[in-house]
C-alpha cells in the first residue's frame, strides 16, 4: 500500500510527481543509459590509472582518492550514472586495488598465514 505525503505526492514510484507514470521505467536503467553509464565509468577510471604516479587529491564516494586530473571525466561519470551506481563501482574499484595491492606488495607481507595447529586445541 502506498501511502500520500501532505503534499500530495505518493511514496511509491520514481522521479516525483512530474507526470510520470507509477510504473515508468528510468531513462538510465535502458540500454542506451547503461551504455553511456559504462563509458563514462571506463573513462573515469582509465584516467585515474594512467595518472596513478600523481598524487590524488579529490576524494570520491567509498573512500576513493583521485587525481585532479580526472575531475572532468568524474564530473562526466558521475552525471552518466544513478549514485548507487557510482557508490557500486567505486566500492568495486576499490576492492579490485586493494587486492592487487596485497598480491603484489611481495616487501609488506610477513610471511605465510599460519593456521593453528591440530595439537593447540584440546582433544
Amino acid at each position: 500500500m502506498s501511502t500520500l505525503s501532505p503534499d500530495g505526492d505518493s511514496d511509491y514510484g520514481g522521479g516525483g510527481g512530474g507526470g510520470e507514470a507509477a510504473g515508468a521505467v528510468m531513462a538510465d536503467v535502458l540500454s542506451k543509459g547503461r551504455e553511456a553509464c559504462y563509458k563514462a565509468r571506463d573513462a573515469f577510471y582509465t584516467c585515474v590509472e594512467k595518472h596513478a604516479d600523481k598524487k590524488p587529491t579529490e576524494i570520491a564516494t567509498m573512500g576513493l582518492l583521485y587525481p585532479a586530473d580526472c575531475k572532468k571525466s568524474r564530473a562526466n561519470f558521475v552525471n552518466s550514472c544513478r549514485p548507487s551506481w557510482v557508490k557500486h563501482f567505486d566500492r568495486q574499484y576499490s576492492a579490485k586495488k586493494r587486492v592487487q595491492r596485497l598480491l603484489d606488495g611481495g616487501d609488506d607481507r610477513r610471511g605465510p598465514i599460519s593456521l593453528p595447529q591440530p595439537y593447540t586445541f584440546k582433544q
